[in-house]
């Protein structure tokens, strides 16, 4: 068995002397773990770090052996992403996300919306507003997609301002104002015909964590015995105090 494909570097553990256990999330194959000789050199680490993308080929007498990775590199970020807290914790956020898939099974808008996102990590705002979304695609890639584009009340699709914490779906001003004690806020960033030209204020950030945290940790996380992982509170954290600070004259 042999393939080759693009990936990125999601996690690496030593394996003997000099080998490492290599996990990328690849655009054809999804999720997948092989061996790396010489993995754990000098050489290979710089490498085989969280975020890097790469080329693999991999090769095993069977499809379903853990087999070899003969790996190239093709975009080493983790470098830079080393030299900032943020991109640190939203890394390792990213692949805690990039492991609720299924090994070997392929997610190639996952991955697409993974690279691109990993790519924006220096602009603190985008980084916030990629993941924020990368976690609402993730949301729908495992069965539990968000309805955010019509008025889960009225069917408006105007001033869609609220999220209803029930049905995950989107809530008119009109509807929802008589109960917005009870409802989430949607940031205007997630609207689909919104690209993010105005920029992200802290509130809308803090905003899209709460509604994506919500529906994570109850359909995704709770069932399987998890709980949110510590990279995406100190992700937040980095995210908002920075910025926040930048914001007082």
């Amino acid at each position: 068995m042999e393939w080759t494909d693009e990936g990125i570097v999601l996690g690496v553990r030593r394996h003997g002397e000099s080998s490492a256990i290599v996990e990328l999330l690849t655009r054809a194959h999804g999720r997948h773990l092989g061996l790396v000789r010489g993995g754990s050199s000098s050489r290979m680490r710089p490498l085989l770090q969280p975020g890097n993308s790469v080329s693999a080929v991999w090769r095993a007498r069977l499809d379903e052996h853990l087999g070899y990775y003969a790996i190239e590199g093709t975009t080493l970020r983790a470098a830079t992403m080393l030299a900032s807290s943020h991109a640190v914790y939203g890394v390792t956020h990213l692949a805690s996300l990039a492991r609720l898939l299924p090994e070997r099974d392929p997610h190639q808008d996952i991955y697409e919306m993974l690279d691109r996102t990993l790519e924006d990590f220096d602009n603190i705002g985008a980084a916030a507003a990629h993941l924020i979304k990368f976690e609402l695609a993730m949301l729908a890639e495992l069965g539990f997609g968000l309805d955010l584009d019509t008025c889960a009340a009225t069917g408006e699709t105007a001033e869609l301002v609220y999220v209803s914490p029930k049905s995950g779906g989107a809530v008119s001003r009109r509807a929802g104002d008589p109960w917005r004690d009870r409802l989430l806020r949607l940031p205007a960033f997630l609207h689909q015909n919104d690209d993010g030209a105005s920029g992200w204020s802290d509130q809308d950030l803090q905003d899209g964590f709460t509604l994506t945290g919500l529906f994570l940790l109850r359909h995704v996380l709770e069932p399987r015995g998890q709980a949110h992982s510590d990279a995406r509170e100190g992700f937040i954290n980095a995210v908002i105090r920075p910025r926040a600070k930048a914001a007082v004259p």
